[in-house]
């Protein structure tokens, strides 16, 4: 009787986060542009009782029997997209259910595991024997990793046992995540005539610094996620076919693994190359948490496996541990006509509280 009625709670749960993901995804939310889903959410949490803050562009709200002095675990996933492609042959602000799939733009990074958090922080909001606190946070700004999204809010969360960070992950665990550090770089030079001898050419310099970046190696290798990764994505220099230009300008995309800070990183370049190197951001850095942490326990009991993910979310700026879970397919996002399928929706929440429960109570 008890399995079904959980049974059932599940089904409710998992008909009315359909029905929020559908009305996210015909609303447009690209980044810094979220304040209609934002106020969406914020409703949503309203018709339940529940009351919440928002700030900018981010909603969240705290279980009714938060008490101080247990600690406390983050639900949070982001309602941000990016902007649709050109090859989209639906309307991606359409949520359509076809085949067994919601298609739209949003549905699976990361609509269908915030609506699934939400789903699970309703489960447990009322529940007075929690061992833990939960808050759950709605976010902006995921995509462009801006400033007034999750990191603007942590300050009002005090500190956090650990977070679930809502992304498409096919419900297995992503124990460890790759940082990210975009480097800017310039190479100078002498300019001249193209006719003239000139052995300080800023495109050759450039190129020799660019040769040690595509060979270089980072000695340490992540057993999650490998080795640190460096790519030159942009160059740009001269004008005129018979100028030699005084710079030459790139830049190199790194993605770095858990056994390096993205200042190590950086440190590392600079002193290499003989171009001028200056980082975006050094925030952006690698994450990971132990296999030996109660939470990813409870994922393997449940038959989940732990990998290590190779792209970034708001992992990045959480400073406490956290895990990557949510259904979905990492390699859906951002394509042409976007969709997760129903099943991994309803399979993600029942997922989601079977876990958590084996730590929770």
């Amino acid at each position: 009787m008890e399995q079904r009625l959980q049974h059932n709670e599940v089904e409710n749960l998992y008909e009315e986060a359909l029905g929020l993901l559908k009305q996210l995804i015909e609303i447009q939310s690209f980044s810094k542009e979220e304040d209609q889903t934002a106020e969406l959410i914020g409703k949503f949490l309203e018709s339940k009782n529940i009351a919440y803050n928002r700030e900018q562009n981010n909603i969240w709200a705290k279980n009714r029997y938060f008490d101080e002095s247990r600690p406390t675990i983050l639900f949070n996933s982001h309602h941000d997209t990016v902007k649709p492609n050109l090859s989209y042959t639906n309307d991606p602000f359409k949520a359509i259910e076809k085949d067994g799939k919601l298609y739209g733009l949003g549905s699976n990074d990361a609509g269908g595991p915030l609506v699934s958090l939400i789903a699970t922080f309703l489960y447990f909001y009322d529940r007075k024997d929690l061992k833990y606190n939960i808050i759950m946070s709605a976010t902006a700004e995921e995509e462009i990793s801006g400033d007034n999204g999750v990191a603007s809010i942590l300050r009002h969360f005090g500190d956090l046992e650990f977070a679930i960070v809502g992304e498409p992950t096919e419900m297995q665990l992503a124990v460890a995540e790759k940082g990210l550090l975009v480097l800017d770089c310039i190479a100078k030079g002498t300019p001249s005539h193209a006719a003239h001898p000139n052995n300080d050419n800023a495109i050759y310099n450039a190129i020799e610094d660019i040769a040690w970046v595509r060979s270089y190696e980072f000695p340490k290798e992540s057993p999650w996620l490998g080795k640190v990764k460096m790519t030159t994505t942009v160059i740009n220099a001269g004008s005129l076919h018979n100028m030699v230009p005084d710079e030459c300008r790139f830049t190199i995309d790194v993605r770095v693994t858990d056994q390096y800070s993205n200042q190590e990183v950086y440190e590392k370049i600079k002193e290499h190359l003989k171009s001028d190197v200056k980082p975006r951001s050094l925030r952006l850095n690698s994450s990971s948490i132990s296999e030996d942490h109660p939470i990813v326990k409870a994922g393997i009991e449940l038959g989940r496996t732990c990998y290590g993910s190779p792209t970034s979310s708001d992992q990045a700026v959480i400073p406490f541990a956290s895990l990557k879970l949510g259904p979905g397919l990492s390699t859906r996002s951002h394509s042409a006509d976007e969709y997760i399928f129903l099943h991994e929706i309803k399979e993600g929440i029942e997922l989601y509280i079977k876990i958590l429960e084996k730590i929770i109570y």
